[in-house]
């Protein structure tokens, strides 16, 4: 029987390879890792992925407490892993969506990209009329966010739907 190995044996041959192609092939596999490289070929710091922030606001009577409410909508941020830029409490009664100063400015930081949603307890503190609250949620989406109401009414915890 004849041998696989026979007694010639090719030596590795090893190639040249300059120090900018070494460079250059190190950056293109870091970046195929998703590691990018600095201006001199050294990788550098890995860039962490932001967190999404969003600003919570709620609305009230002048007498009513939010505390549970911004405890509720801060627990629920914190599931979805967002940021919070900023709790905007209102005490103003449900007035028109146009009076509201507090609102204002909650839009005002998603126009200014400081938080990309608005995030609120429940529709109402928006408006109890369906106009002005898609005439609100119209206006953050212009301003590149979303409008996220934590409890829709459709389903809550002991409540069949």
């Amino acid at each position: 029987m004849a041998s696989a190995e026979s007694g010639q044996r090719q030596g590795r041959t090893t190639h040249r390879r300059t120090e900018h192609t070494l460079r250059r092939r190190q950056a293109l596999a870091d970046a195929a890792a998703g590691m990018p490289t600095g201006e001199d070929g050294v990788p550098a710091e890995p860039a962490g992925i932001a967190r999404f922030r969003c600003v919570i606001y709620l609305c009230g009577a002048p007498d009513t407490d939010l505390g549970t409410a911004r405890k509720e909508c801060t627990e629920y941020a914190g599931d979805f892993g967002w940021e919070i830029t900023g709790v905007i409490e209102e005490h103003v009664g449900l007035l028109p969506p146009d009076g509201r100063d507090g609102l204002g400015r909650a839009i005002e930081r998603v126009q200014l990209g400081e938080a990309g949603a608005v995030l609120t307890a429940w529709r109402s503190m928006i408006s109890p009329v369906p106009q002005e609250y898609d005439a609100i949620a119209r206006e953050i989406e212009k301003a590149g966010g979303f409008l996220h109401v934590r409890d829709s009414g459709r389903k809550r915890e002991g409540r069949t739907p």
